[in-house]
């Protein structure tokens, strides 16, 4: 993606196992750039989900760093950079009261007080997944596993984040919702003239041939198919 500006980028990532014996990620390299679609595939195992939650600096390193546009993302850096890059967990815990009630929540954080909750995109994203604004006033408890995966990537993705980490957001999902999110996803990276980026961790090959402009393997913590390039 020649001329497209580097948003994320992992130097050399290591992370030991927990007894110290060998290694969780080595030597890491990866860079996303605005517009990218990168798929990561690998077994169970391999460390696809460490990654992702290195990349947005949830988890400690042992040794490397990650950059945010040419700056490392240390310290009061990091608040500002968890605004521009979201990580989406495959099971995503929701809390008490109505769905809208967990989408308006992030707004109420100081890093997106700026920010203004859009009910009525809400209401055309849920369209797009075929679903109907009832489903804002459902109670987060009684949602099923894929109802939720689906509220967590519509509290992500209203949040117009610039990176979106995806470590397998349809998992609870069936195959016509399956497709239903990939379209929509589409839609949010092509929506407002803004450069963004997915990184998306999926056990399937076929999704991942699907979402991604570049595919890239994981096996024993190693990153293989030119992350760094």
């Amino acid at each position: 993606m020649s001329g497209a500006e580097d948003f994320l980028r992992a130097r050399g990532l290591w992370r030991r196992k927990p007894r110290g014996e060998g290694w969780l990620l080595s030597d890491v390299r990866l860079t996303v750039r605005g517009g990218q679609r990168l798929a990561i595939v690998g077994p169970s195992g391999s460390g696809k989900t460490l990654l992702l939650r290195a990349l947005a600096r949830l988890d400690p390193l042992d040794r490397g760093e990650i950059l945010w546009r040419g700056e490392a993302v240390v310290g009061n850096r990091v608040p500002d950079f968890r605004r521009h890059v979201i990580y989406l967990h495959q099971r995503p815990v929701l809390g008490e009261g109505t769905v809208e009630d967990s989408l308006q929540a992030p707004y109420r954080l100081n890093v997106h007080r700026a920010s203004r909750f859009d009910r009525q995109r809400l209401v055309e994203w849920l369209r797009l997944l075929g679903r109907d604004a009832q489903l804002l006033t459902r109670r987060q408890r009684e949602l099923s596993g894929g109802e939720a995966q689906i509220i967590a990537l519509l509290r992500a993705i209203q949040l117009q984040p610039q990176v979106l980490l995806l470590d397998e957001p349809t998992a609870a999902l069936d195959a016509d919702a399956t497709l239903a999110v990939e379209r929509l996803i589409d839609v949010w990276m092509r929506q407002d003239d803004t450069a963004r980026a997915t990184v998306w961790v999926s056990h399937d090959q076929q999704q991942a041939a699907r979402v991604s402009t570049k595919m890239l393997a994981l096996q024993q913590g190693r990153l293989q198919g030119g992350g760094s390039c």
